[in-house]
C-alpha cells in the first residue's frame, strides 16, 4: 500500500536525529526514503506551516520553530525549557524580578518560559509570544549571535516601539559588538516605556542556544548584580545541556 502524505511527512521530519541536525534536500529525501521531486514538494509545504526553516546561506534544512510551539503544550515539559527551570527560579529568587528564557526565531525572539516579579514594571511578553530582536535585552543577545544574514535583515529597518528603541544601524550594530565583547545585553524603554532589561547568552558548545534575561524598573544601581546573577544561571544552564 502506497504510503499516505501525512506518513510521508512524518518520515522528513523524522530525519533529522542528535547526529543530523542539518539536511540538505538530497539528505533528506534520502533518509526519509522518498524520490526527490516528492520530498521538494512536501518540505515545501512544512517551510510553509513553519515545521521546517530552510538555513539562508547554506540552504540546509532544520527542524522549525512551530515544532517547539507544540512541544510547549506537553503535558510533560523537556528539553530547554526544563533544563533551564531550576536555575529561572533561582534567579528570581535572588532579584524578585521578572525572568525570561528566549530564543530566536527567524528575525524574532520566541519567549519559552518567564516568572513574573514583583516590581511594577510593564513587561509585554508572554510564554509563546514574538517581540523584535532590537529592542528586547534577551533579542539583542540572540541577534548578536546570529547568522550573518539575520543580522543584515533586522539592521536594515528596525522598527520604533518607543521614543528610545535603538534604530539607526551604525549604532545598533556597535551595540551588538559590545554584547559580543562584554558577554551581555541591556535595554532602557526600548521595548516598553518605565521597563529596562539585561540579558546574556546560554551556549550548547559553541553555540548560543537561548538567552535568559530580567525587566526591572532601572538598571543604574543593580547591573553588576543582576548581571552576575544571570551568568550564573547561563553557566548553570550550558552545563546542565552537555
Amino acid at each position: 500500500m502506497a504510503a499516505s502524505v501525512t506518513s510521508r511527512a512524518l518520515a522528513l521530519l523524522s530525519a533529522f536525529d542528535d547526529r543530523h541536525r542539518q539536511l540538505t534536500l538530497t539528505e533528506l529525501a534520502s533518509r526519509a526514503g522518498l524520490p526527490v521531486p516528492t520530498a521538494h514538494r512536501l518540505v515545501g509545504e512544512l517551510v510553509r506551516w513553519r515545521a521546517l526553516e530552510r538555513l539562508p546561506g547554506s540552504g540546509r534544512y532544520v527542524i522549525g520553530r512551530r515544532i517547539w510551539d507544540l512541544g510547549l503544550l506537553a503535558p510533560v515539559q523537556t528539553g530547554l525549557r526544563q533544563v533551564a527551570s531550576p536555575f529561572l527560579q533561582d534567579v528570581y529568587a535572588a532579584t524578585l524580578a521578572t525572568v525570561h528564557l528566549a530564543v530566536r526565531d527567524g528575525l524574532e525572539v520566541l519567549y519559552v518560559d518567564r516568572l513574573s516579579g514583583h516590581a511594577s514594571v510593564p513587561v509585554v511578553s508572554e510564554i509563546g509570544s514574538r517581540l523584535p530582536l532590537h529592542s528586547t535585552g534577551v533579542g539583542k543577545v540572540l541577534l548578536a549571535y546570529a547568522p550573518a544574514e539575520v543580522q543584515r535583515q533586522v539592521l536594515a529597518g528596525p522598527p520604533r516601539i518607543t521614543p528610545y528603541t535603538i534604530t539607526q544601524p551604525g549604532r545598533l550594530a556597535a551595540q551588538l559588538e559590545r554584547v559580543r565583547r562584554e558577554g551581555y545585553a541591556q535595554t532602557v524603554e526600548e521595548m516598553s516605556l518605565g521597563g529596562c532589561s539585561v540579558a546574556v547568552p546560554v551556549r550548547r558548545e559553541a553555540d548560543v542556544v537561548a538567552s535568559i534575561g530580567l525587566v526591572v524598573p532601572s538598571l543604574e544601581r543593580d547591573r553588576p548584580r543582576l548581571v552576575t546573577a544571570l551568568r550564573v544561571a547561563a553557566e548553570g544552564i550550558t552545563r546542565s545541556l552537555r
